[in-house]
């Protein structure tokens, strides 16, 4: 069984997040998306300023699930105005749950998202919710086992693409 720690991330982890994004994302998407459109997609979202500006931002909180000293998946929630949609001050968006791939299967998903659930309950949040793409079948289930159900859906542009994401919801005791 091994062993794995969930840091609070902070400003200065913002190399380590930008790594995990883009490796944890190319992982998962990479077979099923042109590579122009993931080239686009990784230097839009994980470039050094934007990094920065997320971990900075006092509605948006990182958490790092580190094995001994090797970071391997990371949570970003969002509450209030740093929201993606919904922008619902009941509410705290889970915006990635991403695990490297060699960690699958592993329970850090389940960790990190033990982690969102624990963050929004000390927020006094009424639920959690994220968008999820309707073809990633392995989140989908993860997030149903979770209690998630479907209530929408949404628009995610990946380079000139656009994909359709279930946005998917669990209210809370």
């Amino acid at each position: 069984m091994i062993s794995i720690i969930i840091n609070k991330a902070v400003s200065e982890d913002w190399e380590t997040i930008q790594h995990l994004g883009i490796q944890t994302f190319s992982e998962t998407f990479a077979e099923d998306n042109s590579e122009e459109a993931m080239k686009k997609y990784l230097e839009e979202s994980f470039n050094i300023e934007k990094v920065k500006s997320e971990l900075s931002n006092p509605d948006s909180h990182f958490y790092i699930a580190w094995e001994e000293d090797n970071p391997v998946g990371y949570l970003k929630v969002n509450s209030g105005k740093a929201q993606t949609e919904l922008q619902d001050e009941t509410s705290l968006e889970i915006e990635r749950i991403y695990v490297k791939k060699s960690h699958h299967g592993k329970k850090v998903g389940q960790l990190l998202y033990d982690q969102a659930v624990e963050m929004a309950q000390h927020l006094k949040k009424s639920y959690v919710w994220l968008g999820v793409w309707e073809e990633n079948i392995r989140a989908l289930n993860f997030y149903r086992k979770n209690g998630f159900v479907e209530f929408d859906k949404h628009i995610f542009r990946l380079g000139e693409e656009e994909q359709t994401d279930l946005m998917m919801k669990k209210m809370l005791d």
